[in-house]
């Protein structure tokens, strides 16, 4: 298992920027897919971005899609979310999630196929 730290959420006006980091510790970093994950009120916890072991494959909900952009540095053990063009619908609490399995082609891939979280952080876009 690792564990995951994620950091970065906050509030910010519509059209604003956040950056979310997770850093992971125990177990090394690079033999994990990252995925972030998000749980708005009342809503289903849903994928945002999927990144490979490498970085070199990623997947985006499509509602993110041309203003997220997920990345890695597994020299540092962390895992970025840059969030830029923020609506009031991407508020919700943000996960970083990391599974043990998968290839080196990132896709939709849902919340039970990784096996170690964080303890989220909450970003808040007001319009």
């Amino acid at each position: 298992q690792v564990q995951l730290v994620e950091s970065g959420g906050g509030l910010v006006q519509a059209g604003g920027s956040l950056r979310l980091s997770c850093a992971g510790s125990g177990r090394t970093f690079s033999i994990y897919v990252m995925g972030w994950f998000r749980r708005a009120p009342g809503k289903e916890r849903e994928s945002v971005a999927i990144i490979t072991r490498s970085g070199g494959s990623t997947y985006y909900a499509d509602s993110v899609k041309g203003r997220f952009t997920i990345s890695r540095d597994n020299a540092k053990n962390t895992v970025y979310l840059q969030m830029n063009s923020l609506r009031p619908e991407d508020t919700a609490v943000y996960y970083c999630a990391a599974s043990s399995w998968g290839g080196s082609y990132a896709y939709a891939r849902p919340p039970s196929d990784f096996g170690s979280w964080g303890q989220g952080t909450q970003v808040t876009v007001s319009s």
